[in-house]
């Protein structure tokens, strides 16, 4: 085994972000995608998709075999012209999510509604993998 010796007079790179930054921002950080809530009922699951400031026209759901693509897209721009001057300013946001659909559910009959800066995305579940009430056996 060797000693290795290490200068502690320069702090190292990710030491200098870790302390600038705070030690979570550099690891697993998603930037640019929304929160999302996904909840079980009795029927089927429940998916919101924290997306203000987008239109329904923005999202595009896509499923492929058990596989739901969540994705979106916007882009503004706006240009000003005076005189003596150009004032241009553009933005682009987009954003793509993927989920693993169980195979419980009925992925022909899924809904989606877009209000007030949630998607909310229903998918139900197929009759057989609802929970049926408890009944009584006969015993002969």
């Amino acid at each position: 085994m060797s000693i290795i010796k290490r200068n502690t007079y320069f702090p190292t790179l990710p030491s200098v972000f870790d302390n600038f930054f705070g030690a979570d921002v550099l690891r697993g950080a998603d930037f640019n995608l929304p929160s999302v809530n996904i909840a079980e009922t009795e029927d089927g699951f429940r998916v919101e998709v924290a997306a203000p400031g987008m239109q329904k026209d923005d999202f595009q759901i896509e499923v492929d075999n058990n596989l739901m693509t969540i994705s979106a897209e916007k882009k503004n721009e706006s240009e000003t012209k005076k005189e003596n001057y150009t004032h241009r300013e553009f933005s682009h946001t987009s954003f793509k999510r993927s989920f693993t659909l169980p195979a419980s559910v009925n992925g022909e009959a899924i809904e989606a509604k877009y209000e007030n800066g949630i998607l909310n995305i229903h998918i139900p579940k197929r009759e057989e993998a609802k929970r049926k009430p408890a009944r009584t056996v006969s015993i002969n």
